[in-house]
């Protein structure tokens, strides 16, 4: 077995690529050791130490190092964790957990009002056929969270969770793209 890596645009995280399904739907995102108690795999990443967070895409795994550490002495040891995972072909998921499921928590939901449901809709699809492919590329997800007042909230994981660009991607890039196909928004915000 072979595993790819790939740069993102966050420094501090790397897109692993292990030419194998990892989620078959969803994603799910572990920001700290107890939130990874859910999956061996992502336990196995932070019990390296310096790992401050772990994404698991379709067809990756993104792995983010913590402050200040230095990504030549860590990626082997990620690389490792993750051919023990596959090759053993392990659950990525405890028996007995819901850690498969990744449902954002309901007091991040903006909500939306009813009589906007065919706005809402146009925008969901432009972030599932136009964005979402594109975010995922760079190792991460984007979660529609609402729709208020012309005002577009949406939640960046994984890679883009803390990267510097992350807020250009949102201003320049998704906002742009949803202003020119849906003329009702006016802004997009992080949620």
């Amino acid at each position: 077995m072979f595993i790819e890596t790939e740069t993102t645009p966050n420094p501090a995280t790397l897109k692993f690529l292990p030419g194998e399904p990892v989620m078959t739907a969803g994603t799910r995102e572990f920001t700290n050791e107890d939130d990874a108690e859910a999956s061996p795999l992502a336990a196995a990443l932070f019990s390296l130490g310096d790992v401050a967070g772990v994404f698991f895409g379709r067809d990756f795994v993104s792995v983010t190092a913590g402050e200040g550490v230095d990504w030549s002495a860590l990626k082997p040891q990620v690389v490792s964790a993750l051919l023990d995972h596959f090759v053993s072909g392990a659950p990525l998921f405890a028996g007995g957990t819901a850690g498969g499921i990744s449902v954002p928590a309901e007091d991040d939901d903006i909500g939306s009002d009813p009589a906007d449901a065919d706005i809402v809709d146009q925008i969901k699809d432009l972030i599932e056929t136009r964005v979402r492919p594109a975010v995922a590329n760079d190792g991460g997800d984007i979660i529609y969270r609402g729709f208020r007042e012309g005002v577009v909230y949406l939640t960046m994981q994984g890679a883009c969770s803390g990267c510097p660009s992350s807020s250009a991607t949102l201003k320049q890039g998704i906002e742009g793209l949803l202003k020119h196909y849906v003329p009702e928004v006016t802004e997009v915000r992080a949620a």
